[in-house]
């Protein structure tokens, strides 16, 4: 068996850039203890929240306004919107709170592309009496970087409800490693 010892590997060009193969299609490549990588990252990436109540009117389809970012790695997420900047494929996942959806009543939510409605989720009660209920939208797409995301509820309750704040209500999505 033959090693090769080296300190610095340097593309030709010393740009710095290019290519390094290491190891064949189903080896796999093991790093010494304390050795470090650079890898592919999940970015752009965020997740933005409700740091206070928002109404939400019965019958209408009501863009979710997020007032508070957790984190926001490439600064893609502006005026309610997710512009990845960066083509690729997209993992989203949008979940929403409300206080008093009744008996047989539904609570939807969808992501928009491009001002379109793009993903349903729905959550029926069908329980008797009123219950806090939490509905969940979970999304694949392939977007170009001037694409733009924008989360939407609907309820039919009958009156105007609070969508419930901090971490009940919340978005998030991630560019995934290809």
């Amino acid at each position: 068996m033959s090693k090769l010892f080296v300190d610095e590997i340097v593309h030709q060009s010393s740009q710095g850039s290019g290519t390094i193969t290491l190891g064949a299609s189903g080896e796999t490549v093991a790093l010494a203890s304390g050795a470090s990588q650079t890898m592919a990252v999940n970015t752009p990436a965020f997740m933005v929240k409700l740091s206070s109540a928002q109404n939400i009117t019965t019958g209408t389809w009501t863009k979710i306004t997020f007032d508070s970012e957790v984190y926001d790695t490439n600064n893609a997420f502006a005026s309610n919107k997710f512009t990845p900047g960066v083509a690729g494929k997209y993992k989203f996942e949008l979940q929403v709170t409300i206080d008093d959806l009744t008996d047989q009543k539904n609570l939807y939510l969808k992501i928009y592309k491009n001002g379109i409605a793009e993903d349903t989720s729905i959550t029926r009660v069908r329980a008797s009496g009123t219950e806090k209920t939490t509905s969940w939208c979970n999304w694949s797409d392939i977007a170009d970087s001037d694409d733009y995301y924008e989360a939407y509820v609907f309820h039919d309750i009958g009156s105007t409800q609070e969508l419930r704040n901090d971490y009940s209500t919340i978005w998030m999505g991630y560019k995934i490693i290809e």
